[in-house]
């Protein structure tokens, strides 16, 4: 029998290039669970007393929210994501590119 041992992310993510890769894949998925579990990698890896004190949020809150079963707000991810000093910025998806100058033909 093999003996799997979990797989830690944060392990792998050494740069903030790294770290704004994850993310931005995570996003892309547009499955909050996954979202949620990426965020709460980062902190992990960021320290999570850290990032409560400067997210104003509980260190208790952050676990159970970003946790891959949390459901954060809207208001919860701004705040998690301005203390990891990451911006929130909105996107055409790749398969929509041009639909919207198309749009106003």
């Amino acid at each position: 029998m093999v003996n799997k041992l979990p797989f830690d992310p944060a392990l792998h993510l050494r740069t903030d290039e790294d770290i704004l890769n994850f993310l931005t894949q995570a996003f892309a998925t547009h499955e909050a669970g996954l979202i949620a579990y990426a965020l709460g990698v980062v902190m992990r890896l960021r320290g999570p007393s850290r990032v409560a004190r400067e997210s104003g949020l509980s260190r208790e809150q952050l676990y159970r929210t970003l946790s891959g079963k949390g459901n954060p707000t809207l208001k919860t991810i701004l705040a998690v994501l301005r203390s990891l000093g990451v911006d929130l910025a909105a996107t055409a998806p790749r398969d929509m590119e041009g639909v919207a100058e198309a749009a106003g033909d």
